[in-house]
């Protein structure tokens, strides 16, 4: 019989009674007046934190960015003066509604991040709550040492969040470590209470507890609660908590059992902020073998892989993971890691464990040791011993996609977090798997299974209906039967997650009436008012509290410009596909997110943005609605990089929505000037070609050039673009057809903007090389653009009709399959995923997404081999818009072809992203994103290195800050056509043309003139 916990809290529970606004105020100033930090109380930001990576939304009372440990020590005494409860938050990633509630959210992710001290003889390290793991881990490394727990967030989670949480992860394992949690690897806290007590907690022998005893005072009375609760709760405690690795439901009450030498620092380990603020960590390291291999065992299902476990961990592996036939699917279905899940062995079920050692060799030889019993087996699994270091990258990666494979599965119901943790002894692994498959059948869910095997705890993500009551009651049903399994098999309800608001109303089924009154008895020694992170853990909120979505859950239907063909077609589903990972919180590697890494605000994240839309169209902390200047602020350093689209691990597209939600915005706004200045380019670039050379001067006269900067909204700081003497179209026209030209497979090359008005030079260098590789080049004659910049303006009327023209006009080069080779990525990402975006049921715009290439694209896929450049190197920034959307592998690819010796720079965005870098407004940002890898890595670059980049804004923002000229792949693949010639055939055409007559400047003047008025006439500016 199934024991159903209730909807609600009884009424003996603690509820929170609300904070008055006029009390809020007076917190508010009185924070402002005692701290250093940063204090927040306004709309956006409580939007911004009111979820985590959960099913909950609880907006807090307001946001504290402390600076120092005295910040906090003031900040919650301000709180206790006010009644206002606390909430201290790391990353915010919890899966399970711990780090969100109605209380001032300390943040210490901005300022106390740092890494104090690491103690190599001691193995030991100091840290701020606010420390990224991979920087310990980094450091650590250097020492030859690590800390073990790793969950998948480990570029950007933070340590505190990790002792709240009790995190474990793949090498929690390692060096036969027992347990792996955090908590097991907690030496010493530095905590601080709600009543206002600094403590510094860890291992206390029993001559130490009597000492402190003896000393009375806040502390000797706390010890004595806890050493009294200890007493009285001790056999339960031994009888009734589970032995096996991954137990993280509950408080650590065996912690304080004198076997465990009454340790209270891993006692609230994993308390989740309900009990304590921690204020500085102590936490031990250990060796970390430099080298490792990965030995992949698949199976007929994941179920024969779960009766296979115990063998294979016995082999000592470092890691030992999990996967189903299920992920692999799901990736395959949403076009992810194919190449990877290509690496897999035959199967549909797979182990995947790590071996490590000083040496390769050490490493190898324990793998081949296993593969050895293994194969003498009856039915021996299929095996890939990997020891390359992509190869096993691009395998961990797979691995590492479980919440990217299953969110937002194409022809799926959305899944959700609520049974995504659970644990059982490693040994029960292979009886739990089948049967929590079973339970999932009989309920009619789907969810793939896979997760930290090696220790048994499943991960998992299933399509609950969380809108209405008949599914939220069914969900409720579910996870009673799913606890009842789990805890059958002596496992826990959590294996890492904790309990939060998910799982906290089923501990009374774990553990008991009593040990659940012994959790209740521990919050209150340590927070006897009852003000830390309220409703969780302990007398929490029901599990159906506080739903994100909710019976309540009616967004309005707003009609968009993009039609969202990924999400439904609806813009309310748009802002739902963030679930709340935080990767756009890494601070470096890839491109997401710019804006983040230079201002470490929550809001400058893609997440943040997120969620500030999905509030937006609640209408409870933030306008309901387009109309909304909250959201305008969040996305204003927002660089449309598309570097979310690519690396979020679930594709949120925040370009997509900038644009959209700015088209609406400006229906009742006056755009800036910039908009219009470099919104409006390619009028003005089309204006400019009658007279460049004047245009150019009246820019290089001082006065006159910064009044048109300050007039357009530009930057003074800022280089103008130099308008080019001869557009290539001009030249283009102007050239005789290459002898034999009409007997060659035809290719369009795709004049853009940049390319045509700026730097002929490219375009022209493109022409010839796709002449060497056979091809026949056409130009299109009409003036066509894909209206790249106006995007970023939220111009999509404008855009659109672009693109109608665009459809138009390249309707038969699509029906004839000619491909379209395009030399700005940004460019050529219109093609491929605007374009679709906009017109997803048009088979012009289908055909040309497919038939639309980068010019490297295009050239590797047909396999040319340039001539070489033996002896060159160079240094390759990819465009963002490359990297996020089209190939970024193909420039390098040719470029190595050719002999060169090509160093591609992590660089991430350039920062100067189309027109953002030219904004006044934008300047700093724009240099501080480029000052982050980008322009100190061309600085290092020798003087005769090739400094190699695709984009526009890209080599503008790399010619301004290091005096270097960037060249685009094509002019490197010109430059050795041109060698080769003059080797062997005699010299080569420079690719530039001669310089036109220019026109007077009256006919510039009164073009410009003429058309400003007209565009003025007819509202053009003024949209």
């Amino acid at each position: 019989m199934v024991m159903l916990v209730p909807l609600r809290r009884g009424r003996d529970d603690r509820r929170q009674a609300p904070v008055a606004a006029h009390d809020i105020a007076d917190l508010e100033a009185e924070l402002r007046a005692a701290i250093s930090g940063e204090v927040r109380f306004d709309s956006e930001s409580r939007a911004v934190y009111s979820t985590d990576g959960s099913n909950y939304r609880q907006v807090p009372l307001g946001v504290v960015l402390p600076r120092s440990a005295g910040d906090v020590v003031a900040a919650v005494a301000a709180c206790r003066r006010h009644g206002a409860p606390v909430l201290p938050r790391g990353a915010g990633t919890s899966l399970a509604g711990q780090t969100c509630n109605v209380a001032v959210v300390l943040d210490f992710s901005k300022y106390m991040g740092r890494v104090l001290d690491i103690d190599p003889a001691r193995r030991l390290c100091r840290v701020q709550p606010g420390a990224l793991l991979d920087d310990l881990r980094g450091q650590a490394q250097r020492h030859g040492l690590t800390f073990a727990p790793d969950p998948s967030t480990h570029r950007w989670c933070t340590l505190g969040g990790m002792i709240g949480n009790n995190s474990c992860g793949v090498h929690s394992i390692m060096n036969g470590s027992s347990g792996g949690r955090t908590a097991d690897y907690v030496e010493e806290l530095t905590v601080l209470t709600y009543e206002g007590h600094v403590l510094r907690v860890g291992p206390t022998p029993d001559h130490e507890l009597d000492r402190i005893l003896g000393e009375g005072g806040p502390r000797g009375r706390l010890y004595a609660d806890l050493r009294a609760l200890r007493d009285r709760y001790a056999r339960l405690i031994r009888a009734r908590f589970p032995d096996l690795p991954r137990r993280v439901s509950g408080y650590n009450l065996d912690d304080l059992l004198p076997e465990k030498g009454f340790h209270v620092g891993r006692a609230l380990a994993g308390s989740e902020g309900t009990c304590v603020v921690v204020l500085e960590a102590l936490l031990r390291l250990i060796p970390s073998p430099r080298e490792r291999v990965l030995l992949v065992l698949g199976y007929p299902d994941v179920y024969s892989a779960g009766e296979h476990l115990v063998e294979v961990r016995g082999a000592g592996p470092s890691g030992l993971e999990g996967i189903d036939e299920q992920l692999v699917d799901f990736l395959g279905r949403k076009g992810l890691q194919r190449e990877a899940t290509g690496l897999l062995p035959e199967g549909r079920g797979w182990l995947m464990a790590e071996f490590r050692g000083e040496t390769r060799a050490e490493a190898r030889d324990r793998a081949r040791a296993l593969m050895s019993r293994l194969e003498r087996a009856r039915r021996p699994p299929a095996m890939r011993l990997c020891e390359e270091e992509g190869e096993q990258e691009q395998l961990w990666t797979v691995r590492e996609s479980g919440l990217a494979a299953t969110a937002h599965v194409p022809g799926m119901r959305e899944a959700w977090p609520g049974w995504e943790d659970s644990a059982v002894p490693p040994e029960r692994l292979a009886e739990y798997l089948p049967r929590l498959r079973g339970l999932l059948d009989r309920f009619g869910y789907k969810g793939s299974l896979y997760g930290h095997f090696g220790q048994g705890c499943v991960h998992t993500r299933i399509d609950f209906d969380l809108k209405t009551r008949p599914g939220i009651d069914r969900y409720l049903e579910f996870v009673n039967h799913a606890a009842d399994l789990v805890l059958s098999l002596g496992g826990s309800l959590s294996g890492e997650h904790g309990d939060g608001q998910a799982r906290a109303a089923l501990l009374t089924k774990m553990y008991g009436e009593e040990l659940v009154a012994a959790f209740r008895e521990f919050k209150a020694i340590w927070d006897p008012r009852w003000k830390m992170n309220p409703g969780k853990v302990v007398d929490p909120y029901g599990i159906d509290e506080n739903l994100r979505l909710g019976t309540g859950y009616d967004p309005p239907s707003l009609e968009t410009h993009f039609r969202y063909p990924n999400d439904h077609g609806s813009f309310a589903e748009a802002t739902l596909r963030c679930v709340g990972v935080g990767k756009c919180r890494k601070l470096d590697g890839g491109t997401m997110c710019p804006s983040y890494m230079v201002t470490r605000e929550e809001i400058h994240t893609t997440r943040g943005r997120a969620r500030l839309l999905f509030e937006m169209l609640q209408g409870e902390e933030t306008p309901l609605g387009w109309d909304n200047p909250d959201v305008r602020d969040a996305l204003d350093l927002c660089l449309a990089c598309k570097g979310c689209k690519g690396e979020c691990p679930v594709h949120v597209d925040m370009a997509t929505y900038k644009a959209e939600f700015l088209a609406h915005y400006y229906e009742h706004h006056r755009r800036p000037m910039a908009a219009y200045s470099m919104g409006l380019i390619r009028t003005w670039a089309r204006l400019a070609s009658l007279a460049p050379g004047l245009v150019n001067a009246v820019f290089r006269v001082p006065w006159l050039g910064a009044a048109l900067k300050r007039l357009g909204g530009i930057a003074p700081q800022r280089s103008m673009p130099t308008f080019a003497r001869r557009t290539f179209k001009r030249w283009f026209f102007a050239r005789p057809a290459p002898a034999g030209a009409r007997e060659r497979p035809p290719v369009i090359l795709w004049p853009d903007t940049f390319n045509d008005h700026f730097h002929p030079e490219v375009a022209v260098a493109a022409v010839e090389v796709l002449e060497d590789a056979g091809y026949r080049v056409i130009v299109p004659r009409r003036s066509l653009c894909c209206g790249r910049p106006l995007y970023d303006h939220g111009m999509l009327d404008r855009a659109k009709s672009a693109l109608r023209e665009i459809l138009d006009a390249l309707r038969p080069v699509a029906r004839a399959g000619i491909p379209v080779v395009g030399l700005e990525p940004s460019c050529v990402a219109v093609f491929r995923d605007e374009l679709g975006e906009l017109f997803p049921h048009d088979e012009t715009a289908r055909r040309l997404r497919e038939q639309t290439y980068l010019l490297s694209e295009l050239l590797d896929e047909i396999g040319y081999a340039p001539p070489r450049l033996d002896g060159e190197r160079a240094v390759l920034h990819g465009h963002c818009h490359q990297k996020a959307v089209l190939r970024s592998d193909a420039d390098a690819k040719l470029l190595r072809r050719a002999g060169v010796e090509c160093e591609v720079l992590d660089a991430g965005c350039c920062g100067m992203a189309g027109s953002f870098g030219y904004e006044a407004r934008h300047y700093e940002i724009s240099q501080a994103v480029g000052e982050r890898v980008l322009l100190p890595a061309v600085r290092r670059a020798g003087a005769g290195t090739l400094v190699v980049t695709s984009g526009f804004s890209c080599r503008g923002q790399i010619e301004e800050g290091t005096g270097r000229r960037p060249l685009h792949v094509a002019e490197v693949l010109h430059l050795a056509l041109r060698r080769s010639r003059r080797a062997g055939h005699g010299a080569m055409a420079p690719a530039r043309a001669p310089r036109p007559r220019a026109l007077p400047a009256a006919a510039v003047l009164l073009s410009a003139a003429l058309a400003l008025g007209i565009s003025w006439r007819r509202g053009w500016l003024r949209r």
